[in-house]
């Protein structure tokens, strides 16, 4: 039964890595996708518009590192 226990603890720190990874990857997707929407609209405010989706990506991928951070500890203590 303890087999079967920390089985099933590797399988979800895989499946929560693996959906952190996806929520971050299509967070950035759409972040740039609309910056680059932005700047084509309004071309002068270029400057500003790619300086708040890099502070905006920066913050996505943080918070998808910390997730991953707890998945593997969760599998590591598991």
């Amino acid at each position: 039964m303890e087999n079967l226990n920390l089985a099933l603890a590797f399988f979800a720190a895989g499946i929560g890595a693996g959906l952190a990874i996806i929520g971050g990857g299509a967070g950035i997707g759409r972040l740039a996708a609309s910056a680059m929407d932005g700047i084509a609209r309004q071309p002068q405010a270029a400057a500003n518009i790619q300086t708040a989706m890099l502070i905006a990506a920066a913050l996505i991928e943080g918070v998808t590192f910390l997730a991953l951070v707890i998945c593997f500890l969760l599998a590591i203590k598991a």
